[in-house]
């Protein structure tokens, strides 16, 4: 009973001290990590996708995509990632890129990526080709958009 007693006593002082009592301590430590969303900044995006082309890329650098407008498979090599990347809602980030065909510098695709956290690693789930090489006698090649964003949602052009 005198445990008790000096426990009860003890614990304002701990408390004033900055340190918690180690029964009270386990269970609201637990909650608060499990309620603070995490967070990703501008290299864990862009790390996360370095990672994915990498991966998907085969050793010549070559990455390939399924255009389901011309129902072909692309062939493609990285130029960059533009910024700014960015969140979207509370848990989804989302990077746009270019590449270019293989063979032609001049003729870029802009493909667009979106990712969640996986436990603790941002995994890209969906993957869309936003703007397509096209070809003025004007302004010679540029990119041409097959969808635009309203309030971060996709909205087909054609």
């Amino acid at each position: 009973m005198n445990h008790w007693i000096a426990l009860l006593l003890s614990a304002p002082l701990m408390v004033l001290a900055g340190e918690e009592p180690a029964a009270a301590a386990a269970p609201e430590t637990a909650a608060a990590e499990a309620a603070v969303p995490e967070k990703y900044y501008v290299e864990d995006i862009k790390a996360a996708m370095m990672a994915f082309i990498a991966e998907r890329a085969d050793e010549n650098g070559v990455f390939r995509i399924h255009d389901s407008k011309t129902d072909e498979t692309l062939e493609l090599k990285f130029v960059e990632i533009h910024d700014p990347v960015r969140r979207i809602g509370s848990n989804t980030y989302f990077a746009c890129t270019d590449f270019h065909v293989v063979g032609d510098e001049k003729k870029l695709y802009d493909l667009d990526f979106w990712m969640d956290p996986q436990n603790g690693v941002l995994e890209i789930y969906d993957e869309k080709i936003h703007k397509e090489p096209r070809r003025s006698l004007l302004y010679g090649w540029y990119k041409q958009p097959r969808y635009t964003f309203v309030n971060d949602r996709v909205v087909s052009l054609y």
